[in-house]
């Protein structure tokens, strides 16, 4: 019995050094910021801008600040896929080249979504504490969102 678990082991042990090899791309454009990054194309206070940056660039961005556990398989395949998920329902990055209409739509999206406690995600939060929001900076983006929003919907 020792004997298959000492094997067992010995084949886990070789198939995690294994997959180690095998590194996805990582999300990082470190200081780049894009023409049609969100802070670019709005006049972000700089409390907004520093709590979105805190808390929701490095799944909603193409910047992401990586940290030791994202090199290491098969976390860093669960982050990219997350990340990639993250960046396909917003990218701040990205945010001025979509239409006017769907930055509206958006902006309050982000504001139900913070307002209802959906983002950050529980699991982002637990080992990111600057992503903890308290209920002051939750009301002050999501009043910033929603006031952006109407004045876009004016303008319209």
């Amino acid at each position: 019995m020792k004997r298959v678990l000492k094997i067992m082991l010995a084949i886990v042990l070789f198939i995690f050094i294994a997959i180690q090899f095998y590194q996805p791309a990582l999300n990082v454009n470190k200081g780049q910021v894009y023409t049609t990054d969100f802070s670019k194309v709005y006049t972000v206070p700089p409390n907004v801008q520093n709590i979105l940056q805190n808390a929701c660039y490095d799944c909603h961005s193409n910047n992401t600040n990586n940290v030791w556990y994202s090199n290491i398989q098969p976390i860093a395949w669960l982050m990219k896929k997350h990340i990639d998920n993250g960046k396909e329902k917003l990218n701040f990055s990205e945010f001025g080249s979509i239409t006017s209409r769907r930055q509206i739509s958006k902006l309050k999206g982000i504001a139900n979504q913070i307002k209802d406690e959906q983002m950050p995600l529980a699991s982002y939060k637990i080992m990111h504490r600057n992503a903890q929001l308290s209920m002051e900076q939750k009301k002050m983006i999501v009043d910033w969102m929603n006031k952006t929003a109407d004045s876009l919907s004016t303008e319209n």
